[in-house]
């Protein structure tokens, strides 16, 4: 158990270090630092004293070097675009981020699962066949224009719900105002439906899919065979067995995929207007604010790597095979 973590916690730091990587080339490559913050009308002692400030005049590993350093302390410098500290401008918005994908998460999966279970224990009925044709009507439409049809229905036609914004929000932690949250106001609860329902309709219909995909190879095996050979009832097969062992798989797919929620979130943010990190994203990427996108690529990557160390270590928990092989030197 213990290889397996640092053979693991191994893969997640050279990750982490090649995104580091891509990210210190933004800053290498991608417009001048100097003439972002300075102008064009700048003098060139201006010019290199800030460079000379700024550690642009030292050899490349040392930059880099600083940079990961800087890094694994959240600084990411200053934003171009509004004046800020890049961690300040991502702590503000990734609340609103994460109770957004959270949301899609759990409707994903309190809708995907049962949905997918049924399908697989009424194949072939009618309305089995219906909800598989919607599942690929989900995975195959765009979410940008998911979220257009949400709001022409919901917003401008039946007026029932918000369109755009996150509503009004309550600030947590002692009221400084950084992390915030729209849950505990019914204004905010409102805004956050359709969003929500937007970014889950692809989670939703994938689950759906991989649940009645496994839960009918599941059935298949002998182990069910034998269990209704002792006399136990359809629940007792479906629900203490065969459902147990459909859901190992479903939990690592279902883990990595939250990470592409919050990291995908960037296409419903832009269509809702949700103040989010992917919203910030997207105007950094437009005013070519540099410091916020390699925050942004480096955190989304965070993100990604701790949600695979952690499904990975729980499919290790949950898997005697995994443990069987580890130990047999396989």
């Amino acid at each position: 158990m213990l290889a397996f973590i640092l053979t693991r916690l191994a893969q997640a730091v050279a990750v982490m270090l090649t995104v580091a990587f891509i990210a210190f080339m933004l800053f290498q490559y991608v417009g001048d630092p100097v003439t972002n913050l300075l102008g064009q009308d700048a003098t060139v002692e201006q010019r290199d004293a800030l460079r000379k400030d700024l550690g642009l005049d030292q050899p490349f590993i040392v930059q880099f070097g600083a940079f990961v350093g800087n890094a694994l302390q959240g600084e990411f410098g200053m934003s171009l675009r509004q004046g800020q500290k890049v961690s300040t401008l991502i702590l503000e918005r990734l609340p609103a981020t994460l109770e957004l994908s959270i949301a899609a998460a759990v409707i994903a999966l309190l809708v995907g699962i049962p949905l997918g279970v049924y399908a697989a224990l009424r194949r072939g009925k009618p309305m089995a066949q219906a909800l598989m044709g919607l599942s690929l009507l989900g995975v195959s439409l765009p979410t940008f224009l998911i979220g257009i049809f949400l709001i022409l229905i919901f917003a401008v036609m039946l007026k029932w719900l918000p369109s755009f914004g996150r509503g009004d929000t309550v600030a947590l932690f002692g009221g400084s105002g950084r992390w915030t949250t729209g849950l505990l106001t019914a204004d905010g609860w409102q805004h956050l439906v359709l969003p929500a329902i937007t970014l889950s309709v692809y989670q939703l219909a994938l689950i759906m899919r991989l649940v009645r995909a496994e839960m009918l190879e599941v059935l298949r095996t002998d182990f069910i065979k034998f269990a209704r050979a002792r006399g136990l009832s359809n629940q007792a097969v479906y629900f203490g067995h065969a459902l147990k062992n459909t859901l190992v798989p479903v939990m690592t797919i279902t883990g990595l995929q939250l990470g592409g929620l919050i990291a995908f979130a960037i296409i419903t943010e832009t269509v809702f207007q949700w103040p989010g990190m992917g919203f910030l994203f997207i105007q950094a990427v437009q005013f070519a604010d540099i410091p916020v996108m390699a925050a942004y690529l480096c955190l989304i990557s965070l993100i990604f790597v701790v949600i695979n160390l952690v499904v990975d270590l729980l499919y290790f928990a949950v898997d005697p095979r995994l443990r069987i092989e580890r130990a047999g030197g396989h």
